[in-house]
Order: C-alpha cells, then structure tokens, then sequence
C-alpha cells in the first residue's frame, strides 16, 4: 500500500473511532411551577449616604476623623486655612462699626447737615419777621414796593433753603441707616463664609471612606468623606435597559453577597430611579431588606434576582437542551424550532414546538 493511501485510511478510522466515542444523553420536557426572576448586580450601600464637600478651598490643618468612625451632626471634622475668608471677616466687622457710628446723630455728616439746618431755620425765621415789617411800612408808604417785594423774596429763598436742607438732612440718615444694613448683611455672610473654613458632619452617621489626609490642598467641591447610616444599608442593584419594564414596587428580591455566598436574604423593591446609565447600559432600583444582615459594609458587591412572577404547570427543559436560535434536537426528528418563554439558569419554558412526549439529545459533557 502507498504511504498516501495509507494516512488517509488512519485518518477516517480515526474519525469513525471519535465519533464512536461521543455519547448522547436524553430526557423529555416536564410540568412544574416556576419562579421567574430577572437578575441585577448591586452593592451595599449606607442609608442617608451623603458626600461631605469642602465649601472652601485651602490646606487641611486639622483632620479629626478615621474611616469607621461614628460622628454627630454638627461635629467638628477637618479645618481649612482659608486666610481670605478670616481677612473679609475681620474686614465687615470693623466696617459695620463705622456704618453703626455713621448712624448716629453726632456723626460728623449727620452733625453738620443738622448744624446747616439749624441755621437755615433762624434764617428763616429772621426773614420772615422782615418781611412782616416791610409789608406793615409799605401799608404806610414808608418803603417802596420794590424794597417790600425784595423782603418777600428773601423768605421764600430762605424757606426754599430751609426745605432743601431738611430732604437733604432725611436723605443722608437714610443712607446712613442703608449703610448699615448692607454692612450687617455683608458681616453676616462673611461669618458664614468664615464658617466654611470648618467642615462638620450634615447628618450623624459612620465615615465610611475618607478621600482626604491631613496637609492636602483642597478646593471648593471636593469630597473629603462619604458618611451614611451604619444601622440600614440597602441593595443598590443595576438592572439591564431590557427588563427594567418588568421591575415593579414591592416585588421580592433574593439577594447574595459575594462575602457570604451561602446566605440568601430576601428583601423588596423600594425605589426604581428614573435615570438611565448611559455608560452601563443599566437602570438602577433599591432594595431594602426584610432579613436582618450579617455582614454590614458599604460597598460589598452583591447578586440578587427579582422575581417578577410565578407560573403554574409550566412545561419546561433543562436549559443545556436548548440550542442556539431556540432549536432543540428531538430523537427521531432531529433539530427543530421551539418557542420559549421564561429562561432561568435552568429551565426553559416551552410555550410549542414540543410536548412531553417528545424525547430530547444532547452530547454528554
């Protein structure tokens, strides 16, 4: 025999041998109640988790918290050395001292307005006396009508001064009193800004993650800690844009953390928030436990399925029967179409194609 002849003949010998070798196993669709679920990944998240940002920007020069830490609303926890904002309120204090003193009615402007108006009543007074005598002479012929309607003049000139310097005295106390509110309000926020300088805890809760350390050069937004209450935690869970349509209040959750992997807790759907990741793919829903937790920390990833409903006498196969495209292989028929409904990990759900009758192939693994 020729040595090409002679490959050939061990090659389809070999082949035969292999798929010999191969072993189908069967079974046939059944009737059972099923659960159907729709799977999320999560974590733990705290309830009341908040950020805790800087208002200012500027060194750290005290750090008075470490991660796991319990704090109190209203707490001390960092100092920024912001000279800027201490300058400005020194500043506006000592500006409302003197807006204050300009108040007064023996201040310098007020005084001399007050001088000024003084002066131009006894000229009016003065004035006015004058006129009087000239208009009883020029009864009498003794003065002419030019000199009496001068007199006449110089009252109304004085009284017109006189008029003037009393809107001119209101204006300036007006002013004044403006002045000092505008310097109280700018005191005032300047104290607050003043304030931002020392960080505090919004809410009481556990520090969480600490993002800062003592020296660092903060700015205005920046997150030092992330603070939350270490009593309630909750599954934040990212469900896929397909099935968010399926995710309703109140719906049952089994939930597995990935530190715990024999523990199934349940819990219910609390929240589904409006926004869409865009990045993911995903929307994201809340769940709250029903079960007490074992393990409490923020951030543990997690699985949970959400079951959206329960089927009655549902016919189904093992999931590994079904082959791509929804084809199944059916002894004596070979590879045909079924349509499917519900898929778990797995069952699937035959809606038609096959019945319980129907003997179904697949290679042994």
């Amino acid at each position: 025999m020729k040595p090409t002849k002679l490959f050939i003949s061990l090659s389809l010998s070999l082949i035969l041998l292999s798929s010999c070798g191969k072993k189908n196993v069967q079974t046939q669709a059944i009737r059972k109640n099923i659960t159907e679920t729709v799977f999320a990944s999560g974590v733990l998240v705290p309830e009341d988790q908040y950020n805790l940002t800087s208002l200012t920007e500027g060194y750290i020069v005290q750090l008075n918290f470490n991660e796991g830490d319990a704090v109190t609303q209203g707490e001390l926890l960092a100092v920024v050395d912001n000279a800027q904002n201490d300058i400005n309120a020194k500043s506006s204090d000592q500006l409302l001292q003197i807006a204050a003193a300009n108040t007064n009615p023996n201040a310098p402007a007020l005084k001399q307005a007050e001088i000024n108006l003084e002066l131009a009543k006894q000229k009016y007074v003065q004035d006015k006396k004058q006129a009087e005598r000239y208009a009883a002479l020029y009864k009498t012929n003794s003065v002419s009508k030019l000199e009496y309607e001068n007199m006449l003049l110089n009252q109304e000139n004085s009284k017109t001064n006189l008029n003037a310097l009393q809107e001119n005295y209101k204006l300036l106390k007006q002013q004044a009193d403006q002045q000092l509110i505008i310097q109280k309000s700018q005191k005032e926020l300047n104290q607050v800004s003043k304030e931002h300088n020392k960080i505090r805890a919004v809410v009481g809760g556990k520090v969480y993650t600490k993002n800062k350390e003592l020296g660092d050069y903060i700015r205005k937004g920046d997150i030092i800690a992330v603070i939350g209450n270490p009593k309630n935690l909750y599954a934040f869970l990212s469900v896929d844009e397909s099935n968010i349509s399926k995710i309703k209040l109140e719906q049952k959750v089994l939930i597995e953390l990935n530190t715990q992997k024999t523990k199934v807790y349940e819990g219910i759907i609390s929240e589904i928030y409006p926004a869409f990741d865009e990045q993911t793919q995903s929307f994201y829903c809340k769940a709250e436990f029903i079960d007490s937790l074992e393990f409490k920390i923020s951030g543990t990833q997690l699985t949970a399925n959400i079951i959206i409903g329960n089927k009655e006498n549902v016919l189904v196969i093992p999931r590994n029967y079904l082959g791509y495209g929804n084809k199944v292989n059916v002894k004596d028929s070979g590879i045909i179409s079924v349509e499917t409904g519900f898929i778990s990990n797995d069952w699937v759900e035959i809606k038609s194609g096959i019945d319980e009758k129907s003997i179904l192939l697949t290679e042994k693994k």
